[in-house]
């Protein structure tokens, strides 16, 4: 009993220097558990070591002129960068034309532990990027003390002044303390303060001024990246004497605004164009005066005894010309049909029953060719001449398609060279429309491209806009500039008169005009209907002939099928002038 007592009264003491035998094993243990466990944290904690602002105290003195001068310092956390950056914000958008400018001077850094004074600046859209950066990567917090002049952050107010200038932010990384100073040197008459972006109205965590009512102080704990600390300040008028600063936006609004230059340009544009309209008038005023006076000298019967004559003996061709100062196709082909009239060329119409479709042939008559215009002969052989340059009898009309547009061009160029040697024209008429046009598309393409360069560049854009105009007046002008001599003029006066005789479709009955001689009257002016576009109503004049008079159911220079008259002569003409000007102006591959 006593030794198992003495057993239990040693355990104790066993299990005590068991313990402590073990303890050194324990203690290692859960130190290496502990440090395990804490390896991870350190190693997230180095990772988690973002850069941020620590702090950011920044002091404003008003000065005179308008000047805010501010001393900023930033203490910086910096985690392997060589130095950071911040955006102020320097121009806003008043107005479609006007923005609110502070200009940034005298921007300077120092450091006075060894952190980034290198300082530089960029402008972009509405704001300034100021970077400061240093020659090595650093780690840990340094000290950078940033100073710089700003114009434009003071605005009168009545008997008053503003100072609003949002002086801490525009940080791309989080701000724990800002807290910023305004020194007047003079009484501020109140202060304000506001936290977040450009324009919010949230208030910062404190602001006041002090007891001397000289200094305004504002304080924000916590910013976010790209949030402002805007302090305002009431200053009594006249303490600095500044004023904010507004500079005209170029937009396509200012662009095109109207000032001294632009508007020069426009009057500018205001006598060209009326000095157009004055020459306009007296060319074509002096055409319309002698045509008034003129005109009804030539409406009369063309009768002179046995002879049947146009006044002034123009041709088809030549009055279509002058008409509309245009050798048209339709002018062509009146002289094609004053060919046949005149005895150079018979026409005749196929049977269309017989032939399954409606065509003519132009047959060459052996007459002499000395009596022609030089423009009539070159129509004349480029009719009867094949296109491998040999010469042909007779040629269907359907064979010109396709063929003649070429040769078309040759006998337009021909007319209008004939009405200048008539002395109608001074110069031909294309030659000028052309010479107009081609100015005023010149003058265009230069005004769009300086419209274009000045509204990019400038606030003249009006001018190039004015430019355009003026090109494109020239250009439609152009169509007008041809004018006719005063002996044109009165031709041109004789061929209208003469027109309304045709018009009227009347021709004096009687023995002295008899059938023949009507149909002869007929043939001989009719050319000058195809021009006049008056066949139907000229062709009424000899619709009933064919009963008055033997043998005339054909004309010597125009043959119809089997059965045919001259009540039906209306319709072949007008088919006739038809096809022929669709002939000899389609071009091949059509």
């Amino acid at each position: 009993m006593s030794a198992l007592a003495g057993l239990f009264r040693l355990r104790p003491v066993v299990l005590t220097l068991s313990a402590m035998a073990l303890l050194p094993v324990l203690t290692c243990t859960s130190a290496a558990a502990s440090e395990v466990a804490r390896a991870p944290e350190a190693a997230q904690g180095r990772a988690a070591a973002p850069e941020r602002v620590l702090k950011d105290q920044a002091v404003l003195t008003a000065d005179q002129g308008g000047v805010i001068r501010v001393k900023e310092t930033i203490v910086y956390r910096f985690a392997g960068g060589k130095g950071f950056e911040r955006t102020f914000p320097t121009r806003s958008h008043e107005s479609l034309t006007e923005d609110r400018v502070h200009e940034l001077s005298n921007l300077r850094a120092s450091s006075p532990d060894g952190g980034p004074a290198t300082v530089t600046s960029s402008a972009g859209d509405t704001g300034t990027t100021v970077k400061v950066t240093g020659g090595k990567e650093l780690t840990g917090d340094h000290t950078v003390v940033l100073e710089y002049d700003v114009r434009g952050a003071i605005t009168r107010m009545g008997q008053a002044e503003e100072l609003r200038w949002p002086v801490i932010g525009g940080w791309k990384v989080p701000v724990d303390d800002a807290r910023a100073t305004v020194v007047a040197g003079a009484a501020i008459r109140n202060v304000n303060c506001f936290t977040g972006p450009i324009g919010s109205t949230i208030g910062c965590t404190q602001y006041y001024m002090n007891h001397t009512h000289t200094q305004g102080v504002y304080v924000q704990q916590g910013m976010l990246p790209g949030e402002y600390l805007t302090v305002v300040a009431g200053l009594p008028a006249g303490t600095t004497g500044g004023q904010a600063i507004y500079e005209r936006r170029h937009t396509v609004v200012t662009a095109f605004s109207v000032n001294a230059v632009t508007g020069a340009a426009l009057v500018g544009l205001l006598v060209l164009l009326g000095g157009g309209l004055a020459a306009l008038y007296l060319l074509r005023g002096r055409d319309a005066r002698v045509v008034g006076k003129k005109a009804a000298e030539g409406d009369h019967a063309p009768v002179s005894g046995t002879e049947f004559d146009p006044p002034d003996g123009v041709r088809p061709g030549q009055i279509g010309t002058l008409i509309d100062e245009q050798a048209d196709v339709i002018d062509v082909t009146a002289t094609i049909v004053d060919l046949a009239v005149r005895g150079y060329l018979l026409i005749e119409e196929e049977d269309r029953a017989r032939t399954g479709r409606l065509d003519w042939t132009l047959r060459r008559l052996q007459r002499p060719v000395v009596d022609l215009l030089p423009y009539e002969r070159t129509l004349l052989d480029a009719l009867l001449t094949a296109p491998d340059g040999t010469g042909r009898d007779a040629v269907k009309l359907s064979e010109l398609g396709g063929t003649f547009a070429t040769k078309l061009a040759q006998v337009r160029s021909a007319m209008y060279d004939d009405v200048v040697k008539q002395g109608w024209f001074a110069r031909r008429p294309d030659t000028v429309r052309s010479r107009w046009t081609v100015a005023g598309i010149l003058v265009t393409v230069l005004g769009i491209a300086g419209t274009v360069a000045l509204a990019l560049t400038t606030e003249w854009a009006l001018a190039g806009l004015a430019l355009i105009i003026a090109g494109a007046a020239l250009a439609y002008g152009g169509q007008y500039m041809p004018a006719k001599t005063a002996r044109g003029a009165t031709v041109l006066a004789h061929t209208i008169g003469f027109r309304a005789f045709l018009e009227r479709g009347a021709v004096p009955d009687g023995d002295e005009t008899a059938s023949r001689q009507r149909i002869a009257l007929f043939s001989r002016l009719l050319p000058y209907a195809v021009v006049f576009d008056t066949v139907p109503k000229w062709a009424e004049t000899v619709k009933d002939a064919g009963e008055r008079a033997e043998g005339a159911d054909n004309l010597y220079w125009y043959e119809g099928p089997a059965e045919w008259d001259l009540s039906k002569f209306a319709e072949s003409m007008r088919t006739f002038t038809l096809a022929t000007s669709g002939s000899i102006s389609q071009s091949r591959g059509m």
